[in-house]
């Protein structure tokens, strides 16, 4: 099954996608920040990265760019999680190197039918 890395500042939040990931069968890592998203990914390996926009010691999008500018990640596809649908904030995360952007509030089935195909695309077992 894939692992994925869920980066999220809001508890709650953070607490709800993991347990629907491990619910629907994935290893899950999570951090609490961005920098800590950034160290948790390396040592992880993660086969997708979840990751809120606004985030403390680090944004989402500094966190992908650092990640994205290491050939390790290249391929690993990341998502953002925004309650800020604006279009600015959607052109961002995808020039920051996300392969998806998902608004908040989402349903957990939508969240995981996405991640299912997100990984399929990626040629990764889901």
């Amino acid at each position: 099954m894939a692992k994925i890395l869920i980066a999220e500042d809001e508890r709650d939040i953070r607490d709800l996608i993991v347990f629907t990931l491990q619910f629907s069968g994935y290893q899950v890592a999570a951090a609490s920040n961005g920098e800590e998203a950034v160290h948790l990914a390396r040592q992880e390996k993660p086969d997708l990265i979840l990751m809120d926009v606004r985030m403390p010691r680090k944004t989402g999008y500094e966190a992908c760019m650092e990640l994205k500018a290491d050939p390790s990640f290249k391929d690993v596809p990341v998502v953002f999680l925004s309650a800020k649908g604006q279009d600015s904030e959607i052109e961002a995360g995808y020039q920051a190197g996300a392969t998806a952007y998902l608004l908040k509030p989402f349903a957990p089935d939508q969240l995981i039918s996405r991640i299912r195909e997100i990984l399929q695309a990626h040629g990764k077992a889901s």
